[in-house]
């Protein structure tokens, strides 16, 4: 069975965000068993999980409770659709625990769908939808962050900031502009002060909807913390800064949270983290700890006022999965463990372990160029060949450090120069110093 595995997974299956002949030239990890944090592949190779599954295992592999609630939901309503005319106990109990647990962010309803992708999708949409209710039909353009990662689908990749998810799918959805993120390492500005990059990028926020017209446009979309593009966290005034830009403006504020949610910055939202509420909120990953493909769009005060009491205002959206009884269960679970133990203290404290040992590591090992991090369990690591001129390393040299990582006890993720560090919330004190020691093995190799 073992051999049949590795000689067909790559004849049979493309897999995502690489090329059919990568699987083929470099096979990847077959993943055959898991407990707590830690994998374990088909050579009974165990490492602990510095990636969390793909940032939505918070709760670790073991949680029974929303494995077990899954199997009841299974045998009492395995599916039914949320569409007009019917509805189900799981869904619309989790609306009404969602909508208390995202209260201080000023949500108040909840949009069901299957998972982060199409809960972006869903925001672009109803923002357009908001203004054409309220008699604004031009507003229909969307601004977003270059280096932000907001899914896969067509607008989705439109608002996203990385030609890696862009070029080979062009033409794009039209009426989609970027602003430079406050990346303190690389930006256009050549500016390293936090703060004062952070006025810089809302400056060029500014200049871009009095370009544009701000009658124009629709919705900004951000990440509190850019995850995918390279753990890229603003200074603390910067959302507070898009907040009050967007509110003069007319404009809906869309906090992709897709990452955030669910305690991984050490706050229970991203926009919580920052202080701010935004008009929707983009979730899915960890609402199911990754058990269930799931996700739910959080509806504020703003979506709420335009689209109840309004005969016209009829949603001409959805998805055949929306509200599944089955990933509802999970998530009513899933939150109520997550509230139980308090994930955002131990996401803090073993986030700053992370971020910490990683800044001792760049210390070390010239390969580093720059160390972010510094909110909960979100940390990169950048890694250049050269420190004065910055420039990234080769993706050979990336791959090896990953495989050298693995060897020594630790999946860690690459995406481009960077190595993404984003383990379970429930990480353990001595599962971080093994992953840190996995990591010095790997950087020292380099």
């Amino acid at each position: 069975m073992s051999n049949f595995l590795k000689e067909n997974n790559g004849r049979v299956m493309w897999h995502p965000m690489t090329s059919p002949q990568d699987s083929i030239d470099a096979p990847p990890k077959i993943i055959t068993g898991s407990s707590g944090v830690r994998i374990t592949d088909i050579d009974g190779h165990e490492v602990v999980d510095g990636v969390g599954g793909l940032w939505n295992v918070n709760l670790g592999y073991s949680c029974q409770p929303v494995k077990d609630a899954i199997t009841e939901q299974l045998a009492k309503l395995p599916y039914y659709s949320t569409f007009r005319g019917a509805s189900n106990d799981a869904a619309i109990e989790l609306a009404y625990e969602l909508n208390a647990f995202f209260a201080p962010d000023g949500m108040r309803r909840s949009f069901f769908t299957s998972g982060g992708s199409d809960s972006v999708e869903t925001s672009l949409r109803l923002a357009r939808q908001y203004h054409k209710l309220r008699g604004e039909p031009g507003r229909i353009k969307f601004l977003s962050l270059k280096k932000g990662y907001h899914g896969t689908h067509m607008g989705g990749a439109s608002v996203n900031g990385n030609a890696n998810f862009r070029t080979a799918y062009e033409p794009l959805l039209p009426g989609c502009f970027h602003i430079p993120a406050p990346y303190t390492y690389r930006n256009p500005f050549n500016v390293s002060d936090p703060e004062k990059l952070a006025q810089l990028c809302a400056a060029a926020l500014e200049d871009e909807i009095a370009f544009q017209g701000a009658n124009t446009i629709a919705a900004m979309i951000v990440e509190p913390i850019l995850g995918a593009g390279g753990v890229i966290p603003p200074h603390k005034t910067f959302l507070p800064m898009v907040r009050d830009i967007c509110d003069r403006n007319g404009i809906l504020l869309i906090t992709d949270e897709v990452i955030t949610a669910y305690g991984r910055t050490g706050a229970w939202s991203g926009a919580r983290l920052w202080g701010v509420k935004p008009d929707m909120m983009c979730t899915a990953k960890a609402i199911t700890n990754g058990y269930f493909p799931f996700g739910a769009v959080m509806l504020g005060e703003k979506l709420v006022d335009a689209f109840e009491n309004n005969p016209s205002a009829k949603i001409g959206h959805g998805y055949t999965y929306s509200g599944h009884p089955v990933g509802a269960a999970a998530a009513l679970v899933c939150l109520a463990e997550t509230k139980r133990l308090n994930v955002v203290e131990n996401a803090a404290a073993r986030g700053d372990q992370i971020f910490e040992g990683c800044a001792a590591l760049m210390k070390k090992h010239e390969i580093v160029g720059d160390v972010r991090g510094g909110h909960g369990l979100m940390t990169a690591i950048e890694l250049v060949s050269d420190r004065a001129t910055k420039k990234p390393v080769d993706p050979d040299v990336a791959a090896n450090v990953q495989e050298i990582a693995y060897q020594s006890g630790a999946m860690i993720r690459i995406s481009g120069a960077n190595i993404i560090l984003s383990p379970p919330l429930v990480v353990t004190e001595e599962d971080a110093i093994a992953l840190l020691d996995a990591l010095d093995s790997a950087l020292g190799a380099a």
